[in-house]
């Protein structure tokens, strides 16, 4: 599973609708209003890097209102789940 975080600019005045269009989209896991320099961050999980195209300039960047975006590519995925995981291996309880 690849994923992607996507920073996104957008009109200030319609981010509910931009963001439940956004969690609309097919790939697209979880959708955050933020504050910053960005209104919205979107977690894009796709099978395929090739699907990342098809995702976020072929769909989340065509949604009106969406003004500019900045993906960034996860090597890695830490979280409080897996690190349970890895130190339950082997433990009886």
């Amino acid at each position: 599973m690849i994923t992607a975080i996507v920073l996104i600019k957008t009109s200030v005045d319609r981010i509910p609708e931009i963001a439940e269009a956004i969690a609309a989209i097919e790939g697209v896991s979880e959708v955050y209003s933020v504050t910053g320099g960005y209104d919205l961050v979107a977690m894009v999980r796709v099978r395929r890097h090739d699907d990342l195209a098809e995702v976020i300039p072929g769909r989340l960047n065509k949604i009106p209102g969406v003004a500019h975006t900045e993906t960034q590519i996860a090597f890695r995925t830490y979280s409080q789940h897996d690190l349970e995981a890895a130190f339950s291996i082997g433990l009886d309880e």
